[in-house]
């Protein structure tokens, strides 16, 4: 991987994460609203986006880790939140998803426009059989969400996240390379 693969769609450009995004990740990544089921807890200081933002890049740096995309509207290029793949297992042709938007840009589609833009990159590009996804069961929005994108309920993880200083449950989804293609 060595140039960044910047995705457009209708109204959101997907590019990578840079230095002057830290203010705007540290104002997503550090409201507790939008952290609420995102499987960690918010950031505290900018250093900690900063930080962030580079495990973005050397996830890219390796090849192997994954790749994590940020999210902004084509109209001002401000960035709306970020997503990606993760624990990319290349043996097993898998890897996880993982998404978050700014408070401010809940309810407009943006991520299902978002994830259906890097779908096929993760099953093309990264040569991915396997999509998983990790819902918290009180995220209706992202539970609604998973089968729009082709996603099937696989089951629960009973306590397999802590944040929020608890243990936290997941709902599992997962879409087959075959399954999506089927699909399309």
């Amino acid at each position: 991987m060595n140039d960044f693969p910047v995705l457009h769609t209708e109204r959101l450009i997907l590019r990578e994460i840079v230095d002057t995004d830290a203010q705007a990740l540290f104002a997503i990544h550090g409201c507790a609203e939008v952290m609420r089921y995102f499987g960690s807890d918010p950031l505290m200081e900018l250093a900690q986006a900063q930080a962030l933002i580079a495990t973005f890049s050397h996830w890219r740096g390796e090849g192997n880790s994954g790749i994590r995309w940020g999210i902004s509207q084509k109209s001002d290029g401000k960035l709306l939140g970020s997503c990606g793949f993760f624990r990319w297992n290349h043996a097993w042709r898998s890897a996880m998803v993982g998404y978050e938007l700014a408070q401010s840009a809940w309810g407009q589609g943006l991520m299902q426009e978002a994830l259906a833009a890097i779908l096929p990159y993760g099953f093309h590009a990264m040569n991915l059989n396997r999509i998983e996804a990790q819902i918290h069961p009180d995220n209706a929005a992202s539970l609604q969400l998973m089968p729009k994108l082709g996603f099937v309920h696989e089951g629960q993880l009973r306590e397999a996240g802590f944040w929020g200083e608890k243990f936290n449950d997941f709902v599992q989804f997962g879409v087959l390379r075959r399954e999506y293609l089927e699909q399309a």
